[in-house]
């Protein structure tokens, strides 16, 4: 892995060659051997421990950040290359970056420290080789430990800090599940001592792991759905814990307890292509669809350890396809695919699915984003970076800059703002940049 740090005040853009000070390990998976013993830390409540964070709304916590950029943008502390190929984001906890990728025939994990320099590599089987090559999952951190779904159904669960083997399975495999056209993607969800899992299968839909033996915990049987390609969220309202994601055609609410499925909404899109994490906000749920299905809300109503769901609006704006959509002081902002003729970015009300604005913004058929300190941050699947104030009124960009055109292929990795710096991830390299207010 080679790292690269970049001096004070220096931005990438200005440069004409990389300064390289340090090599720290080969490029073939173990080099780095395992991390000398030392104190175990907490998780710090700032950290971004799995997909779209620790609520996985996506919105961060960080603070006395830059409400505007250089002109060449912010500064670069470090790249690294020699994690692999993919759309994997990055996990950080306890003072330490994860992220996934293709190395050679096998899906790699690698563990970084916060300069950048790698820590240990780990397998978890093969590595995504059809259709948009490359990693897909993000690792999620719990209780100290790493847990990770490769595209063709492996759960693997290592220690985060030496990266060694604790269990493994297959899901395809123990539940007779069904992979899907683009490779199974979801992000694991662990909550309450369970990893939360969607094998899709004839019989068993979902499926609860026991978080420390990897032992199966309970199945739901009534979906019969394959699975979508979402991270799902736990959804906790008037008592009742539940575990809520999109399938290939449907919407489901499962309890967190025992399995038994809650209620279940249509949500057909073109390709089977459910992509989009959910967004919960006091007892509503939005849900988005590309190809033109478009953003709904749903009511839930709990009565007691059962719950049933109501539409209260849905429009066909903000067909999101994977770059995901924040909720920011009531409105839904994002980037809509226009049944995938127009591609723009969008403002919805949640209370209503009004439409505020529907603009062109950044350039890119696609595009992803995330929340910090008052502030959006846009990444365009053509490397367009911009800083966005959220406002219902109207799309204004503030900065931009563009990523290094290091890398072929689309920029879809989700933007990560963690410890004052951005995170961004283009293939087989990652990029910290300082977004701290001086």
């Amino acid at each position: 892995m080679v790292v690269v740090p970049c001096p004070e005040g220096v931005a990438m853009e200005r440069r004409g060659t990389w300064l390289i000070l340090s090599v720290w390990a080969l490029l073939s998976a173990g080099a780095a051997g395992t991390p000398a013993a030392e104190p175990a830390r907490e998780a710090d409540p700032a950290d971004w421990p799995q997909f779209h964070g620790p609520r996985r709304d996506n919105l961060s916590s960080d603070t006395n950040l830059l409400k505007r950029w250089p002109p060449a943008g912010p500064r670069v502390i470090w790249r690294a290359e020699g994690i692999g190929d993919g759309y994997a984001t990055v996990a950080i906890a306890a003072g330490r970056i994860y992220t996934a990728g293709n190395i050679d025939r096998r899906t790699v994990i690698t563990a970084l420290d916060l300069s950048g320099k790698r820590l240990w590599r780990a397998e978890n089987g093969p590595a995504y080789r059809r259709t948009q090559p490359g990693a897909r999952a993000t690792p999620t951190i719990a209780a100290g430990k790493l847990y990770h779904l490769n595209g063709d159904g492996d759960v693997l669960c290592l220690d985060a800090r030496t990266g060694k083997r604790l269990w493994g399975v297959n899901i395809l495999k123990r539940f007779a599940g069904r992979n899907v056209q683009w490779g199974l993607c979801e992000s694991l969800l662990v909550d309450g001592g369970k990893v939360f899992c969607c094998p899709g299968g004839k019989e068993v839909g979902l499926a609860a792991l026991d978080a420390e033996t990897g032992k199966t915990v309970w199945t739901c049987t009534d979906v019969g759905e394959k699975p979508g390609y979402v991270s799902p969220i736990v959804v906790a309202w008037k008592g009742l814990r539940q575990v809520v994601t999109v399938m290939s055609g449907s919407a489901v609410g499962v309890s967190a307890e025992t399995g038994k499925l809650l209620w279940k909404y249509p949500h057909a899109v073109k390709y089977e292509a459910n992509i989009v994490t959910p967004i919960h906000h006091e007892g509503h749920l939005a849900l988005f669809g590309t190809w033109g299905r478009g953003a709904t809300l749903l009511r839930l109503h709990v009565d007691g350890q059962a719950c049933t769901v109501k539409e209260v609006w849905r429009t066909t704006e903000l067909d999101n396809e994977h770059g995901g959509v924040v909720l920011v002081d009531g409105y839904l902002y994002g980037q809509a695919d226009g049944d995938h003729k127009r591609p723009h970015w969008a403002c919805l009300e949640l209370k209503t699915g009004k439409t505020t604005y529907s603009v062109k913004g950044v350039p890119g058929r696609s595009g992803s984003l995330t929340w910090a300190d008052g502030m959006l941050y846009l990444l365009g699947d053509r490397g367009t970076v911009a800083l966005v104030p959220p406002s219902p009124e109207g799309f204004r960009i503030v900065s931009r800059f563009q990523l290094p055109k290091q890398e072929r292929g689309a920029s879809w990795a989700h933007p990560v703002v963690c410890g004052g710096r951005l995170y961004l991830r283009h293939g087989r390299f990652l990029y910290a940049y300082d977004v701290r207010a001086k």
